[in-house]
């Protein structure tokens, strides 16, 4: 059942208004599925949650989900009590001299993760927050650099998860004949302009010529002045983050770090992008490595996956929590409710500027990218071919309106595995890059609209 009017923005502005009072991002998400969920069932609204919850719980996109962001924490864990991850930093320490040096370095390392963004969140945050800490870098400023370059820079690289997905939605949809859906990707990619912009504003933020914004100033202050990195709020995380620690009779190879990431992008790229085969080698080679060098026993190593697979509980609870809450703003018809809200207003030249600023509210509001673009592709191709638009512009428009709410929303995917991994809350990471993705998102509009009329 579809709801009409702007009643089907009350769970969405349940969930926001939550979070800023309690910065709790589950209670919040929870309250607001089950407002959505009154509205549909009624009374037998929890009947409705039992339904919705199994439905999500066996979809085949969320589990892929939690055994990828289950799997990569083992995997980390690994890493980590190995002393691969100190060996990496250890090495990146002689090679780094400020601030400035360490967060670029993050942001080149971001950009080699291009593979997915999970792999970029995880990996680039877990592996550089003992180094950021040495030059007094917040966690939240931490989490800005790694996000940034998490689905900003995977969209814009066709030989990734996120091109190989797309590229199949695109042939799918009939837009392009079978086996050109990655070409038509790419004639997208220059339009892709939020991707572009946030990607490309990191160094400029880092470099100073934007200074620390909001509360990201009071973020940078506090590590600055006091040397505490982590955020008070967060230090449930840093604990968690901090339960599996190196072992004092492992000496440290950084080619246990090197060589394991490269296998995890190797075999992630050669299986058709699958990342989640591409973790199942990278974690088996290395497990098997370990065991056969005697490096670790039996008993600890898996112990260690299993304790790896433990940090990531609270990151899944959210990720579960906000597939709900997108079920239900499914139901309710959320975002064809904004697609119409906008229709009258569409011109064969406004179109892309139109499909970018509606299709970034709703990707910010539900905090899914892949899912509101499944549902809005065919609307939004259906538009652009009814007022004869320049397809691969409108398409480039969509996934830039993805893109920012992979990278605003705190609720996202990305913002929740970023936090996690960098040592904030998602709720602080989330506040703190705001600023800064809304100003990438307004050069992005400003560029659709110069796109139009120039």
């Amino acid at each position: 059942m579809a709801f009409d009017g702007a009643i089907v923005l009350l769970p969405t502005l349940v969930v926001f208004v939550l979070a800023v009072i309690t910065h709790r991002p589950i209670e919040s998400l929870i309250t607001g599925a089950l407002v959505g969920l009154v509205m549909i069932h009624g009374t037998g609204f929890v009947g409705g949650f039992a339904e919705t919850s199994v439905r999500v719980m066996t979809d085949e996109d969320v589990a892929w989900v939690i055994l990828v962001c289950g799997f990569m924490g083992s995997l980390i864990g690994i890493l980590i009590r190995t002393g691969s991850t100190r060996s990496f930093t250890e090495k990146m320490t002689k090679l780094v001299r400020s601030q400035q040096t360490a967060l670029m370095a993050t942001w080149g390392l971001g950009i080699l993760m291009f593979v997915d963004d999970y792999l970029n969140s995880l990996a680039v945050g877990s592996a550089m927050r003992e180094l950021t800490d040495k030059y007094k870098v917040s966690r939240e400023k931490l989490a800005y650099v790694v996000d940034s370059t998490a689905a900003p820079i995977s969209v814009i690289i066709p030989f990734s998860t996120w091109g190989v997905f797309f590229a199949g939605l695109i042939v799918a949809n009939g837009i392009a004949p079978e086996g050109e859906g990655l070409d038509y990707y790419i004639s997208a990619i220059p339009y892709m302009l939020y991707a572009w912009v946030a990607v490309l504003l990191v160094p400029i933020v880092i470099s100073g010529a934007i200074p620390a914004l909001g509360p990201m100033r009071a973020a940078e202050t506090r590590a600055q002045t006091t040397g505490e990195t982590v955020p008070p709020d967060a230090l449930h995380i840093e604990q968690a983050n901090q339960s599996i620690r190196p072992r004092d009779d492992i000496k440290p190879r950084i080619s246990m770090f090197i060589v394991p990431m490269a296998v995890l992008v190797l075999a992630t790229l050669y299986f058709d992008k699958d990342f989640l085969v591409g973790i199942y080698i990278a974690l088996g080679s290395t497990t098997l490595f370990i065991l056969a060098t005697k490096m670790m026993d039996m008993h600890d190593t898996f112990d260690t996956i299993i304790d790896g697979f433990k940090t990531m509980v609270e990151p899944l609870g959210v990720l579960v929590a906000a597939f709900i809450l997108k079920d239900v703003n499914d139901v309710l018809g959320l975002a064809p409710f904004v697609v119409q809200s906008m229709e009258p207003l569409l011109t064969p030249e406004l179109l892309p500027t139109a499909v970018f600023l509606s299709m970034a509210v709703v990707s910010f509001m539900t905090g899914s990218n892949w899912g509101v673009f499944v549902i809005i592709l065919p609307i939004v191709t259906a538009l652009a071919t009814s007022l004869d638009a320049d397809m691969p512009l409108v398409i480039g428009a969509t996934l830039s309106a993805s893109t920012f709410g992979s990278h605003a929303c705190f609720y996202s995917d990305a913002t929740v595995l970023t936090a996690q991994a960098s040592g904030c809350t998602p709720f602080q990471h989330a506040i703190t890059q705001i600023p800064y993705a809304l100003i990438a998102a307004a050069i992005a509009t400003a560029g659709y609209l110069a796109i139009a009329y120039l």
